[in-house]
């Protein structure tokens, strides 16, 4: 499936060849080697983002609906925000901390940017309205 890569098992190890000695063949080697680990690492560990609901000026309402996460009362907005969730990741919320657990690293990373992009400001003075949900632990890589 991937040009010019041959991937092998040699035992317990995972063996990674290419046959070209150019710059892009070991860029897409390396890559295809840190989605390796990633892999090998999350089917025995899962990956776990923490992040953290700060609301100083109106006290928001958060809401999981299946694959979507509902957030009301953001600023004192009447029209209520929505981020999308994974459906392979698992979100709890626990008072005003949530967290996002997964086997994927990349889809546990992008339902947690999703969460925290759609609490964006705009057009208010970020250094005064600091309220949203914003990532504060991310989970060690493994490698």
């Amino acid at each position: 499936i991937i040009p010019n890569i041959k991937i092998t098992k040699d035992g317990s190890f995972v063996v990674l060849e290419t046959q070209k000695r150019n710059k892009n063949a070991k860029k897409m080697l390396h890559t295809i080697a840190a989605h390796v680990r990633n892999i090998i690492f999350g089917a025995s560990n899962a990956y776990v983002y923490k992040l953290k609901i700060c609301s100083g000026h109106f006290p928001m309402t958060v809401k999981i609906d299946g694959t979507k996460m509902t957030i009301s009362n953001f600023l004192g907005e009447k029209i209520p925000r929505k981020a999308n969730l994974h459906p392979e990741v698992k979100v709890k919320i626990e008072g005003d901390v949530i967290e996002v657990e997964g086997t994927n690293i990349e889809h546990a990373g992008q339902t947690a940017a999703n969460i925290e992009r759609a609490m964006k400001i705009k057009k208010r003075d970020r250094r005064i309205f600091q309220d949203g949900i914003y990532i504060t632990d991310k989970p060690n890589r493994g490698s």
